[in-house]
């Protein structure tokens, strides 16, 4: 029967048309060093946050305002609000799942399809990670093991907030494995060789890619609708379009072969010119005999 959710295999992700994506899950290591470089810059905003209450308050009392301990309170409650709220939730939603840690860790947060996280899933995160992980506002010191234990058990290293949130963090720099290349059709040989490809991005020749090599493992009739999103987007890149009749498979297939004959050209001819200059410059010299 097949899953309607995502699932986390051990170390791997598949999607709910259980197609393997090449991503791995982040583990708790990992996930450790792009926290503590957030703890640093979550340290720096707090100094901010605090020069900037006291130096308010100091104003207000100097004016004859009434500063009690009530109003000291109210706006500490601001500040942590600000830090451990406001402040994860709208970087994680304008980036798209990357804090500044998780940024230089190679790390993002997405939902459990795969998907890039919207507002509320950061908000759900950060209000789960105030109260219930760091800094703990509720039990404080035994909800830290119980997130921590939760991380360790769990098969995507999810935290607490990512439980509530059916979110988990991914690594974005996962190691290159050589894959499926495309192959060219005969018929489409010749109107490939003169095609322009200049628009046509990474992104959606990886998309293309990835779905012309598994498309056999994903259920209809997801795979003809995706398939005819691709095609259609990837003609809107290419010209001249492919002859009348040619069908969608055998257009991004041939497409894919003519890029990867053209980069595999490209890089054959730039090591062959190192290596002529190489030669020129530190091979070895044979000096003239004169007659």
């Amino acid at each position: 029967m097949a899953a309607d959710a995502s699932t986390i295999l051990p170390g791997r992700f598949v999607s709910g048309e259980a197609v393997e994506l090449d991503v791995r899950v982040a583990r708790l290591g990992s996930r450790m060093l792009a926290f503590a470089l957030d703890l640093m810059v979550l340290a720096g905003a707090a100094l901010l946050l605090s020069t900037l209450t006291t130096y308010f308050l100091s104003e207000l009392d100097q004016s004859g305002a009434d500063v009690d301990g009530a109003l000291v309170s109210a706006f500490v409650l601001i500040d942590l609000i600000i830090l451990f709220v406001v402040i994860p939730a709208g970087v994680e939603t304008l980036s798209k799942g990357r804090s500044v840690g998780k940024l230089a860790a190679g790390l993002r947060v997405v939902r459990d399809d795969g998907g890039p996280i919207r507002f509320r899933h950061a908000l759900v995160r950060a209000l789960v990670g105030v109260t219930l992980e760091f800094p703990g506002l509720l039990l404080p010191g035994i909800t830290w093991l119980v997130g921590l234990w939760t991380m360790l058990i769990n098969p995507a290293g999810k935290r607490l907030g990512d439980l509530a949130a059916g979110t988990v963090v991914i690594h974005e720099r996962s190691p290159a494995v050589w894959g499926w290349i495309p192959l060219m059709p005969p018929q489409l040989g010749a109107w490939a060789s003169l095609v322009d490809l200049a628009d046509l991005d990474d992104e959606l020749a990886l998309a293309v890619r990835h779905f012309l090599s598994r498309n056999a493992q994903i259920r209809e009739p997801a795979r003809t609708a995706l398939g005819q999103a691709l095609a259609a987007e990837l003609a809107a890149k290419v010209v001249p379009p492919p002859p009348p009749g040619t069908p969608g498979w055998a257009f991004m297939s041939a497409v894919l072969a003519e890029r990867y004959r053209r980069n595999a050209g490209r890089l054959a001819a730039s090591r062959a010119v190192t290596a002529q200059v190489w030669d020129t410059l530190y091979g070895p010299r044979v000096e003239k005999v004169g007659g």
